[in-house]
């Protein structure tokens, strides 16, 4: 089972701190009253997007908007009985791979909770160090007996923080999960086994939109990890074109050889501007030396991009993609 502090760590996304309202003790900006809203049904349906923070691109259709009721502090006639956290996690799939889920965590023991948010913001500045990291608490609402419900202003620390006595409160009661529902996959189990991200972008798209690389160098490769990735219709023309994994692997030392050798070639870069559908990915299984990338249609070129910046571009042909087939 996991404990409440580990249940406040999964669910510290996605909720804003600001609702301000009147001017409290001490200058402090105290929020207006929160909005309440009449019955409550379920994270998935009042809070389809809640947790929403993931650096991976999301090629699939985003659930739609609801409006979001007004944050602020709680009403003195609202009398809240129950306290439900919404958010998302990462957890292995049925099959492998990585999975993400949105979980709805309901506590009925919520006293703490209420008086430590019912405390002032404290005002900023003085003598206090403030500290670089970001705290973010979860989508927290209040529900009162009649099944309405409210979005809490969070009461911060004169560093802009959530305060300490709300963090310990969230950590106190024994939430429990009353839903989950996965949300998307994160990682399939053959991206898993080929060692590749479930998601990339297509680099020699970005950067001969963004640029124009130098011509490529011939730099020395230990063995190289091959991944290759499919991009939607949707995203080809796009700024930074994620494409979805298909295949890959370690890439044979014999089909290596003639890869590296295509990607030393002088040709000439072709006047291009078609996206491609499917490019691949090369990166050392070491982590030692430059990524590279290669268009498998569209116009073909490739990329030698080190990690210390130059990229350098080139251009490719039928027999460097026919290299670069499933492994």
């Amino acid at each position: 089972m996991r404990s409440s502090r580990t249940v406040l760590a999964v669910a510290l996304l996605g909720m804003a701190l600001s609702g301000c309202g009147g001017t409290g003790p001490g200058g402090v900006d105290e929020p207006a009253p929160a909005q309440i809203v009449d019955g409550w049904t379920s994270c998935a349906k009042d809070a389809p997007r809640a947790g929403e923070t993931f650096a991976v691109p999301n090629t699939q259709t985003p659930p739609p908007a609801v409006q979001e009721p007004t944050i602020g502090r709680i009403d003195p006639a609202f009398s809240p009985v129950a306290a439900v956290i919404c958010g998302r996690e990462v957890r292995p799939g049925p099959n492998g791979g990585q999975e993400q889920i949105a979980t709805e965590r309901r506590a009925e023991e919520i006293a703490p909770l209420l008086t430590a948010l019912r405390l002032p913001n404290e005002q900023a500045g003085g003598e206090v160090a403030c500290t670089l990291d970001l705290v973010i608490p979860p989508w927290l609402a209040l529900l009162d007996d009649r099944g309405r419900w409210l979005r809490p202003h969070i009461p911060t620390d004169s560093c802009g923080k959530p305060r300490a006595e709300v963090i310990d409160a969230l950590a106190g009661p024994q939430w429990t999960t009353v839903d989950t529902r996965t949300i998307r996959q994160i990682e399939s189990a053959a991206a898993e086994a080929a060692g590749c991200a479930q998601q990339w972008t297509d680099m020699v798209w970005v950067e001969t939109r963004n640029g124009n690389p130098g011509p490529v160098a011939r730099p020395a490769a230990g063995p190289l990890r091959l991944c290759v990735y499919q991009v939607p219709a949707s995203l080809q023309d796009g700024d930074k074109p994620a494409g979805d994994f298909v295949y890959g692997g370690p890439l044979p030392a014999e089909r290596q050889a003639g890869v590296l050798r295509a990607l030393s070639n002088r040709r000439a870069v072709v006047d291009c501007d078609i996206p491609a559908t499917r490019f691949a990915v090369l990166r050392p299984l070491d982590g030692a030396g430059p990524d590279r990338y290669v268009e498998l249609d569209g116009c073909r070129r490739f990329l030698v991009a080190p990690a210390t910046g130059g990229a350098q571009l080139g251009q490719g042909d039928d027999a460097l993609v026919a290299l670069l087939g499933p492994v």
